[in-house]
């Protein structure tokens, strides 16, 4: 195995940086909300590893093996296994490290209505691009679970924070994605894909982000907030 079959492997731990650099702050208790954290990480896992098999299946992405390590579970590279577990890890320490380091800045209402724009774009995304399969998935199932969240309305005064978390989640997301694209580790189907990227990364792979912390979060605040184990 030579040091290129690591690149998807060692790029993760770009992740882990802000974590680290935020660890000093002392009243985060991250250890102590594992109980929550592990089962909202591994619900989530389950239906984005199910959906990558899929799409591996249909041909809509497919890895390079120059750039992996060779080690596969179901046929998916366990660095995509991986990524179900480092980034929503990663992201909600950001998430609780802002609820501690910015307890009184909250602004639910803007934020509210930032979802309900998002609510509308992504189910007209799904609509327009019906045709192109990650594209529809992405905003369909986007659309959805964001629906249901709004209209559920026991995550408003969460959303301050839920949106600051997933934009400096999208620093490390951004910068591993374009290299992952660039090498490339990771190859689209075009004929699945808008064709509308960020620093190289389709839009859509942001809105999978978008999907993976917001199931997250949301089942993770359910949890803590229950409390019932």
């Amino acid at each position: 195995m030579e040091i290129q079959n690591l690149s998807y492997l060692l790029l993760l731990l770009i992740y882990l940086v802000i974590p680290v650099v935020l660890s000093f702050q002392k009243k985060v208790r991250f250890v102590f909300r594992l109980k929550y954290i592990l089962p909202a990480v591994i619900f989530a896992g389950a239906i984005f590893v199910m959906w990558d098999i899929r799409f591996l299946q249909m041909g809509i992405w497919s890895f390079n093996p120059d750039y992996l390590s060779g080690i596969e579970l179901l046929r998916l590279p366990v660095e995509e296994w991986l990524s179900f577990l480092i980034i929503p890890l990663s992201s909600i320490y950001i998430y609780e490290w802002l609820k501690v380091r910015f307890e009184d800045f909250e602004k639910p209402n803007i934020f509210l209505i930032v979802s309900l724009v998002l609510l509308v774009t992504t189910g007209v995304l799904a609509y327009v691009f019906r045709a192109r399969m990650f594209s529809f998935f992405t905003f369909f199932l986007s659309a959805i679970y964001l629906g249901y969240t709004v209209f559920r309305n026991r995550f408003k005064k969460y959303y301050t924070k839920f949106y600051l978390a997933l934009l400096i989640s999208l620093i490390p997301f951004l910068v591993v994605s374009a290299i992952l694209n660039s090498l490339p580790a990771i190859i689209y189907d075009s004929t699945h894909v808008i064709g509308i990227t960020l620093t190289g990364v389709p839009v859509e792979k942001i809105g999978y982000l978008f999907l993976l912390l917001l199931i997250n979060i949301t089942i993770y605040e359910y949890l803590n907030n229950r409390r019932h184990y």
